[in-house]
């Protein structure tokens, strides 16, 4: 039982760990224009982006997907960038079901490549474990109970600007990523002189 409760932490620690920020600012981006009344839209794309995590992880794990890491650390900023453009893009309008499908994958997709920056890590902390299953299953629970808590954070302050505040959804979505792509701009360009 020991074990479960490591992994499940240090799922949680690999998400909520404010010198890696760059899944939770993933998150951001990704709510950043839902509101609770969506709650089932929202929980869908979470547990879409833990889906490519895992498997993504799981891959690596057993030697099936070899990456080099400059680029996969590369990509996770163009990961939030791109989520974060596409809500800009998308603030104000409704959105159609193929642009919701599209959204989808490219959640998975997504998680696919947060999940291969973080394989080195996880190899090394499971190298002890009998089984990769069980560790990677517990791990994988653990970064959805933080993303939780990381997606309740940002719809509740979306609620109290959005209903209390009186901030349009439209500004706020805009405010919010912008502030993402300010903070990740520059850890693009250091990854991308890291090739």
């Amino acid at each position: 039982m020991s074990q479960f409760w490591l992994y499940l932490q240090l799922g949680l620690e690999h998400v909520l760990d404010w010198n890696a920020y760059d899944h939770i600012l993933f998150l951001v981006a990704l709510v950043a224009s839902y509101s609770f009344s969506s709650w089932k839209q929202v929980l869908g794309l979470v547990s879409l982006f833990t889906l490519g995590h895992t498997l993504a992880l799981f891959l690596s794990t057993y030697g099936i997907v070899k990456v080099d890491t400059a680029y996969v650390e590369f990509l996770i900023p163009v990961t939030i960038i791109v989520t974060a453009l596409y809500d800009i893009f998308t603030a104000g309008k409704k959105l159609k079901n193929q642009n919701i499908n599209l959204l989808y994958f490219t959640t998975v997709f997504f998680g696919l490549i947060h999940g291969l920056g973080f394989s080195s890590y996880f190899k090394m902390i499971a190298a002890s474990s009998d089984s990769k299953l069980a560790p990677l299953l517990e791990f994988a629970l653990g970064i959805e109970l933080a993303q939780l808590i990381v997606v309740l954070s940002v719809l509740i302050l979306a609620f109290i600007l959005q209903n209390i505040l009186n901030i349009s959804k439209r500004d706020w979505i805009l405010v919010v990523s912008s502030i993402v792509i300010g903070i990740v701009l520059p850890i693009l360009k250091e990854n991308y002189l890291a090739l």
